[in-house]
């Protein structure tokens, strides 16, 4: 027999099994549970003792089935070849549903693998050496791989979310990203995952290419007939998987001079906050802020500042601030966490929309518009540090007051940081709304305005600024026949589960 239950504990009993179930006993008087599958694990801090929710399947007398279908990953050595254009989590899946129908993928990646990857990320932090196809945007896996592998969506709307955790998991990720209500890989766990998942794609028969960039594109007659890898290999196609995430601006310039169709997409950009991990503990957890059972506490925060949304985007708690440049002469931070969250800062982007209207005087640019907007700001945040990545920086306190700051806190922000007056650097829709979030937030979250706090700039890849129009039913581009715009890159996801999720649906739609 099954049941089903909601349960309430403390965090010291809900890190137990043998706990768990003996509280499952006393709450409804159960003798014999044979086995708990926990389905889903959140953390509650709205009382003055923080209680762990647990949504569990109950095992009475019985084991539980594993009827899980694992997916059939066929040998495509002579399948029909599929191009695909960047290795992140659109591509990686896409690759993955190809194999399954019998095609063969064959995946184009600017950046280099992991293992190489991690020495270029060395070097920029080290010596500020930004190589612009290996970096924490360009690689294999894409940006997720260096951003600790959110996995929040959870919406199976377009897909199945829950088959993209469980490759995740069949590929060395922890079963707990089943459960938690905000899971998480970890960016030391998650070069190893996708590594695994590149093995499964070649043993398979399929091919990956890595340092191999997109130089141009041929059509004829509206439809793909070839493209140029590195300004000099020549490659038939016919059809393309269009996968390269939303920092590679070279691409959608490309687009744009073959006169293909694409538009402005409204994005979100601003600054990533830092506060001392303790002080975020003690806002959330309050009583329970020192206590060994509970992870770093995490916030979501979201205001409206005369009819414009500011919000917290890609929160990381335990974690550190990096630089997300892909070229010189522009300065960009984001946030990532190990799988353990230990680190003594947490910090997240606090960020403001950004719509067309917003940007008249690029508005001659059409849909290249967000672009030039974003690279704008970046050579801004260059221009006021006058160092290749180092960040600009200010105390939370002085941003808000409109004053500069003396001195400056402790930082995770390895390359380094200069004092600078943030409100230098952005419009002034966008420095007013966030000083007036900022505060808003402090009402929700009392002594999150503190001066331990500190503002880094600036957080502007949260999304792609451009969308790369596709028809709904066969996504594939509205006026160019055999061309999949897929991922977050083209402006139909946002993270590693719903782009993995559109990677495969351009896969299957390619299969039939």
């Amino acid at each position: 027999m099954i049941n089903r239950i909601n349960i309430s504990l403390t965090p010291e009993e809900a890190c137990d099994k043998e706990k768990i179930i003996q509280a499952i006993k006393r709450n409804i008087k159960l003798k014999d549970v044979s086995f708990i599958n926990i389905i889903k694990r959140s953390v509650d801090g709205r009382g003055k003792r923080v209680k762990v929710h647990l949504d569990i399947e109950i095992f009475i007398g019985e084991a539980p089935l594993n009827d899980k279908k694992e997916p059939n990953y066929k040998d495509v050595r002579n399948g029909k070849e599929v191009i695909i254009i960047g290795a992140g989590p659109a591509g990686l899946f896409a690759a993955l549903k190809l194999i399954e129908g019998g095609a063969k993928p064959i995946i184009f990646e600017r950046g280099k693998n992991v293992s190489d990857r991690k020495r270029d990320i060395a070097l920029l932090n080290r010596e500020h050496k930004i190589n612009p196809d290996s970096n924490y945007c360009f690689g294999e896996g894409g940006a997720g791989t260096f951003s600790d592998g959110k996995l929040y969506t959870r919406s199976n709307k377009k897909g199945d979310a829950g088959k993209i955790i469980d490759i995740l998991i069949s590929h060395g990720a922890d079963n707990r990203i089943k459960y938690e209500s905000r899971p998480h890989i970890g960016s030391d766990k998650l070069p190893s995952v996708i590594r695994s998942i590149s093995k499964t794609i070649t043993d398979a028969g399929g091919e990956i290419h890595f340092n191999s960039k997109l130089t141009d594109l041929v059509i004829d007659n509206s439809k793909i007939k070839n493209i140029e890898i590195n300004n000099n290999l020549k490659i038939d196609c016919n059809k393309l998987i269009l996968a390269t995430g939303n920092s590679a601006r070279d691409i959608y310039r490309l687009l744009y001079k073959k006169k293909i169709v694409q538009e402005f997409k409204p994005f979100a950009l601003g600054v990533r906050v830092e506060h001392p991990q303790s002080l975020i503990n003690k806002l959330i957890y309050h009583e329970d802020a020192e206590n060994p059972f509970l992870e770093a506490a995490s916030y979501s925060l979201a205001t409206q500042v005369a009819g414009r949304g500011v919000y917290s985007f890609c929160m990381c708690p335990g974690g550190q601030i990096v630089a997300a440049a892909t070229s010189d002469e522009e300065v960009v931070v984001n946030g990532m966490s190990s799988s353990l969250r230990n680190s003594p800062y947490a910090n997240s982007g606090i960020v403001v929309p950004v719509e067309f209207n917003d940007l008249k005087e690029y508005g001659k640019y059409g849909p290249m518009a967000g672009i030039d907007f974003q690279k704008n700001i970046e050579n801004k945040c260059y221009n006021l540090t006058g160092r290749a990545i180092i960040a600009p920086a200010q105390r939370l306190t002085d941003f808000i007051a409109g004053k500069a700051s003396v001195s400056l806190p402790k930082c995770s922000y390895i390359p380094g940081i200069k004092e600078t007056n943030m409100s230098n650097i952005f419009p002034d829709y966008i420095t007013k709304s966030l000083q007036k979030g900022f505060k808003d937030f402090d009402r929700k979250l009392r002594g999150f305005i503190t001066e331990e706090a500190i503002i880094l700039g600036t957080e502007s890849r949260t999304s792609s600024p451009v969308k790369i129009p596709r028809n709904s039913d066969t996504l594939e581009h509205i006026s160019i026949n055999g061309l999949y715009p897929c991922g977050e890159g083209a402006g139909y996801a946002g993270g590693i589960i719903s782009s993995a999720i559109d990677g495969e649906r351009c896969a299957e739609s390619i299969l039939k």
